[in-house]
C-alpha cells in the first residue's frame, strides 16, 4: 500500500464560501436520487431536447447556493427558501443542457453560459426563451390542421374486424442479409418480437413465424410451437442469429458483416408487423398486408417527387459513429426510412412557414427532439413501459437488427412523437419557467418517508437574454449565452463570483459526434440565421474531448485557465466529476494544477440512476459524482490548514452515505478516494505520471478494504438486439 493512502488532506481554515466548508451531501443525495428517476418531469427545463450526461438540478442548486453563500451558512436550511442573489454572477463554460444557468437564475443571480457545440447553444436558448402557451398551442394547432393529416395517412392500416382505417402506432422491421447462395435471412435472435417488460407476471407475447411471416400470440418463453397459419414447427427462442453470426437453412454459418451489401448501402429491411390502435382504445398486433406495403411504396414515390428540407451531410468517422459507418450508414439520412424522411420533411417544411421566429424556433427545437424517437436506430422496449427505446440508449450508435418505426405525429396513446412531446417536453418546460419547483419528501406521523411532493422555492424564471458583458451589467436578471471556445471568453478579469460546471467526460464519448445527428437537420435551416450553424458539422478544433488523458488535460487546462482569469479572487470554481480509471483523475489534477487552481474541498453526491443505460452494462457502475471545489492557487495554499487522512475520509464519507440508505459500489468508493487524493496533493504540483501512481494506489486500497454488499438494480429488459 502506497503512503498516499494515509497522506494528510489539507483543507483551508479561512474559506470564503460555504461550499469550501461543508455540504448537505446526505439530504441532497436523497433528493437527487428521487429526481433521477424522472428527470424529464422533475427538471423539465433541462430536458427540452436531448443532451448527454445532464446533471441533476437539485445537486446544482445546492452547489450554486453554497458557492454564493458565506461560510457557516446552513445550506440545507436555505435550500427550499426563495433567494435573491441579484448581485452575483455565475459562469458555466461547459453549459451543455443549461443546468447551472437554470439553477443560478432561480436563485436570483445572473448567469453566463458558453458551449462550443451549436446544438447545445440552440437548445439552451430555446429552454430559457419565454413563450406563452396560447401562442405555442396556436402554432401547434395550425400544424395539426395543415400537416398532421398528410402525415397520418401514411401511418394507418385497415382493421380486419371492421374493414375501416385505424392509426398505426408502431411498425416492426427487421434487417435482412443475403447469403452467397441467395438465401435472404432476417437478423432475428428470437422470433418473439414483443413481450411485457415483466414477462413472468404477464407472459403473453407476440411471435412471428419464420415460414409464412404470420404473427400470433403465445407465452414469451415457449420453446416449441406450430404456426397456426402455415403449420411450420419451430422454437421461438432460437432465431438464425447468434452473436455476430447468422446461420442459413443449410446449417452454414456466416459472419454478418461479411454479408453486407457490396454497393455500400445499408442493409435492407423487411416490414413484418404493426401495432395499431382501435377506436375503443385497445391496441392490436397485425401482420403486414399488401395494402400496407402499397402505402409504404406511395411514401417512397412521394419522397422522390417532393423538395423537402432533409439532411444531406455525411457521418464522419469517430469512436461513437464507426460502428454505424461499418454497416454502411455513411449519410445521416440513411438513419431514416423513406416514410420517416417524407413525414419529417413535411413537418419541418410546415414549421418553417411559422412567421413568428421565436415560436418557430420553439417548434424547431421540438422537431429536433422528436428525431431521437423517430429513426431506424430505435427499438421496441416492450409492453408495460414506454414503448420506444431511443437511439441514444447507448453512447455508440449501434444499428438495430430489429428497428421500430414510430408514427411521427402520433396519437394520445403514442410515445416519443411530435404531438406527445409537445405536451410532455415543450409545454412542461415552459410551465416550469412560470413555476419552478423543487422535489421534497413527504413523511408520515412516524417520520417514515411516504412519497414526494413539489415545493415552489423560486420566483418565476424571467431571465433576460443579452448579447454582451456590457449589456449584462445594466440588465437585471440577465443571462448571457455564448457559442464558442470557452478558453477565450469576452469577459473582464475577476468579474465572476463563481464558476460552476460539469466538464465533458474524458474517454470515448464525443458529444459532437452524436450531436451531428441533430445538427444535420438544424444546420440547413438555421445556418443563415446563426453563424455557429454555418459549418460542416457540430465539431470544433477547440472542443474539450479526447480519449488520450494527456491531450484531454491540455484541452481542459485552456478552459480552466480562462475560468481562473475571470473568477474573482475570493470566488470558487466547482465542478462535478467521476471516473473509474486513475488516468481520468490524473488528467483532472493536471489541468487544475496548470490552470493556477487547487482543490480545497470535495463532496460526494448522488449523480445518476445506477440502473440507467448504458450504466447497467458496466461491471462496477458509479452513481456518485465528486463535487470538486477549487480556489485560485495563490490564495488557497497560503491559508492555514486542517489535516485529515485520505482513507479515513473515504471510510467516513462512505459510511455516512450508506447509513442514509445510498448504495455504494467499489467505483463509488474510488470516486471519494480519488477526490480526497486531489486535495492531499493540491500543493505538490505532481507530474501526470506521479499523481496517477498515487491514484492507482488509492484504487487498489479501496478494492482491498471495501466489502460492497449493495445490490445493483436489474437492467431494463431489451427485446430488440443490436448489431
Amino acid at each position: 500500500m502506497s503512503a498516499i493512502t494515509h497522506r494528510k488532506i489539507f483543507a483551508p481554515a479561512n474559506p470564503t464560501t460555504a461550499l469550501e466548508c461543508d455540504f448537505p451531501l446526505i439530504e441532497i443525495s436523497q433528493i437527487a436520487e428521487q429526481e433521477s428517476w424522472r428527470k424529464e418531469i422533475n427538471r423539465p427545463i433541462y430536458h427540452i431536447h436531448k443532451w448527454w450526461a445532464t446533471r441533476l438540478g437539485s445537486v446544482f442548486r445546492g452547489i450554486v447556493l453554497s458557492a454564493l453563500s458565506p461560510p457557516g451558512t446552513d445550506i440545507w436550511a436555505e435550500f427550499y427558501k426563495t433567494h435573491d442573489l441579484s448581485g452575483k454572477v455565475v459562469l458555466d463554460p461547459f453549459m451543455g443542457s443549461g443546468t447551472t444557468l437554470g439553477e443560478a437564475v432561480k436563485l436570483g443571480a445572473k448567469a453566463i453560459g458558453c458551449d462550443i457545440n451549436p446544438v447545445s447553444t440552440f437548445l439552451v436558448r430555446q429552454a430559457f426563451t419565454p413563450a406563452s402557451e396560447t401562442q405555442l398551442r396556436a402554432a401547434f394547432e395550425q400544424l395539426e390542421r395543415d400537416i398532421a393529416p398528410e402525415i397520418r395517412r401514411y401511418y394507418q392500416t385497415r382493421d380486419p374486424q371492421t374493414g375501416k382505417p385505424i392509426p398505426v402506432l408502431y411498425y416492426f422491421w427487421v434487417k435482412m442479409i443475403t447469403t452467397p447462395d441467395g438465401e435472404a435471412i432476417p437478423l432475428l435472435s428470437r422470433y418473439v418480437f414483443s413481450q411485457d417488460a415483466y414477462p413472468k407476471k404477464k407472459p403473453r407475447a407476440q411471435i412471428v413465424c419464420p415460414g409464412c411471416w404470420g404473427i400470433f400470440e403465445d407465452r414469451f418463453d415457449v420453446a416449441a410451437i406450430a404456426c397456426p397459419r402455415c403449420g411450420q414447427k419451430f422454437n421461438p427462442q432460437k432465431g438464425p442469429v447468434t452473436g455476430q453470426y447468422v446461420t442459413g437453412k443449410s446449417g452454414k454459418r456466416y459472419r454478418i458483416k461479411d454479408l453486407l451489401p457490396i454497393d455500400g448501402t445499408p442493409p435492407l429491411h423487411r416490414l413484418y408487423a404493426m401495432m395499431a390502435l382501435r377506436k375503443d382504445g385497445s391496441k392490436v398486433y397485425l401482420p403486414v398486408g399488401e395494402e400496407d406495403l402499397t402505402l409504404y411504396k406511395e411514401a417512397q414515390e412521394r419522397l422522390a417527387r417532393e423538395a423537402l428540407p432533409l439532411p444531406e451531410s455525411n457521418v464522419r468517422s469517430g469512436h461513437n459513429t464507426d460502428q454505424a459507418r461499418g454497416y454502411n450508414y455513411t449519410r445521416w439520412r440513411d438513419f431514416f426510412n423513406s416514410r420517416q424522411l417524407l413525414c419529417l420533411g413535411l413537418l419541418l417544411r410546415g414549421i418553417l412557414h411559422i412567421e413568428d421566429l421565436a415560436i418557430q424556433e420553439q417548434m424547431l427545437c421540438l422537431f429536433s427532439s422528436t428525431l431521437e424517437f423517430n429513426n431506424m436506430f430505435c427499438s421496441f422496449k416492450g409492453e408495460g413501459t414506454g414503448a420506444v427505446r431511443h437511439m441514444f440508449s447507448n453512447h455508440i450508435l449501434k444499428p438495430e437488427r430489429a428497428p421500430l418505426e414510430n408514427s411521427v405525429w402520433g396519437t394520445d396513446r403514442s410515445s416519443g412523437t411530435f404531438s406527445t412531446l409537445f405536451e410532455s417536453r415543450l409545454l412542461r418546460a415552459k410551465r416550469y419557467l412560470d413555476e419552478p419547483f423543487e422535489i421534497d419528501f413527504k413523511y408520515d406521523l412516524n417520520k417514515q418517508r411516504v412519497g414526494s411532493r413539489k415545493i415552489v422555492a423560486s420566483k418565476p424564471i424571467k431571465a433576460r437574454r443579452v448579447e454582451t458583458w456590457a449589456e449584462m451589467g445594466t440588465t437585471d436578471h440577465s443571462m448571457l449565452i455564448f457559442n464558442g471556445d470557452s478558453s477565450n471568453l469576452p469577459i473582464p478579469d475577476a468579474s465572476v463570483d463563481a464558476v460552476v460546471t460539469d466538464p465533458p467526460y474524458f474517454d470515448f464519448v464525443h458529444y459532437s459526434e452524436l450531436s451531428d445527428f441533430f445538427f444535420s437537420w438544424l444546420s440547413p435551416v438555421l445556418r443563415d440565421r446563426y453563424p455557429w450553424f454555418a459549418r460542416m458539422d457540430s465539431s470544433d478544433h477547440g472542443e474539450v474531448q479526447h480519449k488520450d488523458p494527456r491531450v484531454f488535460s491540455r484541452q481542459l487546462t485552456s478552459v480552466f485557465t480562462e475560468a481562473c482569469r475571470v473568477l474573482k479572487d475570493d470566488g470558487v470554481l466547482a465542478f462535478s466529476f467521476h471516473h473509474s480509471r486513475a488516468e481520468g483523475w490524473a488528467a483532472i489534477y493536471d489541468a487544475i494544477s496548470k490552470s493556477g487552481l487547487a482543490v480545497v474541498a470535495a463532496h460526494p453526491v448522488h449523480a445518476e440512476l445506477r440502473a440507467a443505460s448504458p450504466k447497467t452494462a458496466t461491471k462496477d457502475p458509479i452513481s456518485l459524482d465528486a463535487i470538486l471545489v477549487c480556489r485560485k492557487r495563490s490564495f488557497a495554499l497560503r491559508l492555514p490548514s486542517v489535516v485529515q487522512d485520505v482513507m479515513a475520509s473515504v471510510e467516513a464519507l462512505s459510511s455516512r452515505l450508506k447509513a442514509a440508505g445510498l448504495r455504494m459500489s467499489v467505483g463509488d468508493h474510488f470516486v471519494i478516494g480519488a477526490a480526497q487524493t486531489l486535495i492531499a496533493r493540491a500543493g505538490d504540483n505532481l507530474s501526470f505520471d506521479d499523481i496517477k501512481l498515487d491514484l492507482d494506489a488509492i484504487r487498489a486500497a479501496v478494492r482491498l478494504n471495501v466489502n460492497v454488499q449493495d445490490e445493483v438494480s436489474p437492467a431494463e429488459p431489451h427485446n430488440g438486439t443490436m448489431i
